[in-house]
Protein backbone atom coordinates (compact mmCIF):
# COMPACT_ATOMS: atom_id res chain seq x y z
CA UNK A 1 0.00 0.00 0.00
CA UNK A 2 1.59 3.63 -1.08
CA UNK A 3 1.40 5.99 1.82
CA UNK A 4 -1.23 8.85 1.78
CA UNK A 5 -0.04 12.02 0.12
CA UNK A 6 -1.81 15.63 0.50
CA UNK A 7 -2.47 18.61 -1.24
CA UNK A 8 -3.89 21.93 -0.74
CA UNK A 9 -5.96 23.80 -3.32
CA UNK A 10 -7.70 27.10 -3.58
CA UNK A 11 -10.49 27.17 -6.48
CA UNK A 12 -12.74 30.15 -4.67
CA UNK A 13 -14.84 29.07 -1.73
CA UNK A 14 -13.67 26.36 0.40
CA UNK A 15 -17.20 25.31 1.06
CA UNK A 16 -17.68 24.48 -2.81
CA UNK A 17 -14.49 23.00 -3.34
CA UNK A 18 -14.53 20.97 -0.10
CA UNK A 19 -18.61 19.64 -1.17
CA UNK A 20 -17.03 18.05 -4.29
CA UNK A 21 -14.09 16.92 -2.91
CA UNK A 22 -15.28 14.59 -0.03
CA UNK A 23 -16.58 12.90 -2.87
CA UNK A 24 -14.14 11.88 -5.12
CA UNK A 25 -12.85 8.14 -4.30
CA UNK A 26 -9.53 7.95 -3.15
CA UNK A 27 -9.33 11.11 -1.50
CA UNK A 28 -9.53 10.23 2.31
CA UNK A 29 -10.07 13.49 4.05
CA UNK A 30 -10.62 17.00 3.11
CA UNK A 31 -9.99 19.60 5.56
CA UNK A 32 -11.19 23.64 5.04
CA UNK A 33 -8.72 25.94 5.84
CA UNK A 34 -6.66 29.15 5.12
CA UNK A 35 -3.17 29.04 3.66
CA UNK A 36 -0.05 31.12 2.54
CA UNK A 37 -0.79 34.49 3.96
CA UNK A 38 1.25 36.32 6.97
CA UNK A 39 -0.87 35.90 9.83
CA UNK A 40 -0.45 33.10 11.77
CA UNK A 41 -3.74 31.26 13.18
CA UNK A 42 -6.26 33.67 10.99
CA UNK A 43 -9.71 33.59 11.24
CA UNK A 44 -12.16 33.68 8.97
CA UNK A 45 -13.26 36.91 9.77
CA UNK A 46 -9.76 38.14 9.17
CA UNK A 47 -8.95 36.20 6.37
CA UNK A 48 -12.13 37.82 4.42
CA UNK A 49 -11.05 41.36 5.36
CA UNK A 50 -7.86 40.61 3.05
CA UNK A 51 -5.55 41.73 4.55
CA UNK A 52 -3.91 38.64 5.69
CA UNK A 53 -2.89 37.00 2.05
CA UNK A 54 -4.95 33.97 2.82
CA UNK A 55 -6.28 31.78 0.49
CA UNK A 56 -8.92 29.77 1.64
CA UNK A 57 -8.55 26.43 0.51
CA UNK A 58 -8.94 22.91 0.95
CA UNK A 59 -6.38 20.48 2.36
CA UNK A 60 -6.83 17.02 0.41
CA UNK A 61 -5.50 13.55 1.86
CA UNK A 62 -5.16 10.93 -1.39
CA UNK A 63 -4.18 7.61 -1.66
CA UNK A 64 -2.35 7.69 -4.80
CA UNK A 65 -2.69 3.57 -5.67
CA UNK A 66 -6.67 4.73 -5.55
CA UNK A 67 -6.06 8.71 -7.45
CA UNK A 68 -3.19 10.54 -9.19
CA UNK A 69 -2.77 13.91 -8.02
CA UNK A 70 -3.10 14.23 -11.95
CA UNK A 71 -6.63 13.20 -11.83
CA UNK A 72 -7.36 15.38 -8.50
CA UNK A 73 -5.97 18.47 -10.65
CA UNK A 74 -8.28 17.42 -14.17
CA UNK A 75 -11.44 17.71 -11.23
CA UNK A 76 -10.03 20.89 -9.47
CA UNK A 77 -9.70 22.40 -13.09
CA UNK A 78 -13.01 21.80 -14.31
CA UNK A 79 -15.02 22.99 -10.97
CA UNK A 80 -13.55 26.17 -10.78
CA UNK A 81 -12.51 29.63 -13.25
CA UNK A 82 -8.34 29.46 -13.18
CA UNK A 83 -8.20 32.06 -15.49
CA UNK A 84 -10.29 34.25 -12.75
CA UNK A 85 -7.59 36.45 -10.92
CA UNK A 86 -8.67 36.66 -7.20
CA UNK A 87 -12.19 36.08 -7.76
CA UNK A 88 -14.95 32.97 -8.51
CA UNK A 89 -18.37 33.68 -9.75
CA UNK A 90 -19.65 36.35 -6.62
CA UNK A 91 -16.64 36.10 -4.37
CA UNK A 92 -14.20 38.57 -4.90
CA UNK A 93 -10.84 38.93 -3.02
CA UNK A 94 -7.06 37.79 -2.78
CA UNK A 95 -8.80 35.00 -0.70
CA UNK A 96 -10.69 33.30 -3.69
CA UNK A 97 -7.72 33.32 -5.84
CA UNK A 98 -6.77 29.94 -7.84
CA UNK A 99 -3.91 27.88 -6.40
CA UNK A 100 -2.02 24.84 -5.96
CA UNK A 101 0.07 24.31 -2.69
CA UNK A 102 2.10 21.54 -3.00
CA UNK A 103 4.52 19.42 -0.30
CA UNK A 104 7.12 17.55 -3.12
CA UNK A 105 9.00 18.56 -5.95
CA UNK A 106 6.56 15.85 -7.93
CA UNK A 107 3.62 17.75 -6.78
CA UNK A 108 5.15 20.95 -8.12
CA UNK A 109 5.99 19.20 -11.43
CA UNK A 110 2.62 17.45 -11.87
CA UNK A 111 0.67 20.99 -11.28
CA UNK A 112 3.11 22.78 -13.72
CA UNK A 113 3.32 20.32 -16.64
CA UNK A 114 -0.51 20.00 -16.50
CA UNK A 115 -1.15 24.21 -16.65
CA UNK A 116 1.78 24.28 -19.38
CA UNK A 117 -0.30 21.98 -21.48
CA UNK A 118 -3.90 23.53 -20.96
CA UNK A 119 -2.39 26.89 -22.00
CA UNK A 120 -0.79 25.54 -24.94
CA UNK A 121 -3.58 23.57 -25.95
CA UNK A 122 -5.20 27.18 -25.21
CA UNK A 123 -7.66 24.89 -22.85
CA UNK A 124 -9.97 27.98 -21.57
CA UNK A 125 -9.66 30.14 -24.35
CA UNK A 126 -7.41 33.39 -22.00
CA UNK A 127 -5.07 32.57 -19.71
CA UNK A 128 -4.42 30.64 -16.59
CA UNK A 129 -3.65 32.24 -13.53
CA UNK A 130 -3.27 29.84 -10.74
CA UNK A 131 -0.58 30.55 -8.49
CA UNK A 132 1.96 27.09 -8.17
CA UNK A 133 3.36 27.78 -5.00
CA UNK A 134 5.10 25.32 -1.77
CA UNK A 135 2.64 24.88 1.02
CA UNK A 136 2.77 27.82 3.57
CA UNK A 137 1.40 28.72 6.75
CA UNK A 138 -1.47 26.91 6.84
CA UNK A 139 -4.31 26.95 9.57
CA UNK A 140 -7.49 25.01 9.85
CA UNK A 141 -10.55 26.61 9.11
CA UNK A 142 -13.40 26.88 12.01
CA UNK A 143 -15.49 24.00 13.32
CA UNK A 144 -18.52 25.51 11.32
CA UNK A 145 -16.68 25.88 7.82
CA UNK A 146 -16.14 21.81 7.64
CA UNK A 147 -18.28 19.66 6.06
CA UNK A 148 -20.62 22.69 5.66
CA UNK A 149 -22.11 21.70 2.40
CA UNK A 150 -23.38 18.80 3.95
CA UNK A 151 -24.48 20.22 7.14
CA UNK A 152 -25.92 23.38 5.40
CA UNK A 153 -27.53 22.11 2.05
CA UNK A 154 -30.47 23.83 1.87
CA UNK A 155 -29.00 27.36 3.34
CA UNK A 156 -29.21 30.14 0.20
CA UNK A 157 -25.41 30.04 -1.05
CA UNK A 158 -25.16 26.25 -0.62
CA UNK A 159 -28.44 25.56 -2.69
CA UNK A 160 -27.51 27.90 -5.87
CA UNK A 161 -23.58 27.82 -5.89
CA UNK A 162 -22.31 24.97 -3.75
CA UNK A 163 -24.82 22.05 -5.13
CA UNK A 164 -24.34 23.15 -9.05
CA UNK A 165 -20.62 22.52 -8.69
CA UNK A 166 -21.07 19.41 -7.04
CA UNK A 167 -23.84 18.48 -9.43
CA UNK A 168 -21.24 19.54 -11.96
CA UNK A 169 -18.34 16.93 -10.79
CA UNK A 170 -21.13 14.06 -10.43
CA UNK A 171 -21.58 14.48 -14.02
CA UNK A 172 -18.26 14.86 -15.39
CA UNK A 173 -16.64 12.42 -13.14
CA UNK A 174 -19.27 10.10 -12.61
CA UNK A 175 -16.55 7.40 -12.56
CA UNK A 176 -14.93 9.33 -9.12
CA UNK A 177 -17.55 9.34 -7.82
CA UNK A 178 -17.92 7.66 -4.08
CA UNK A 179 -20.87 8.24 -2.02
Amino acid sequence: MNDLQTITLGGGCFWCTEAVFVKVRGVTDVESGYSNGRVERPSYEQVCTGQTGHNEVVKLTYDPADITLREILEIFFVIHDPTSLNRQGNDAGTQYRSGIYYSTAEQKQVADDMIRQMSQDKLFGTPIVTEVLPLANYWSAEAYHQDYFENNPNQGYCAFVVGPKVEKFRKTFAARVED
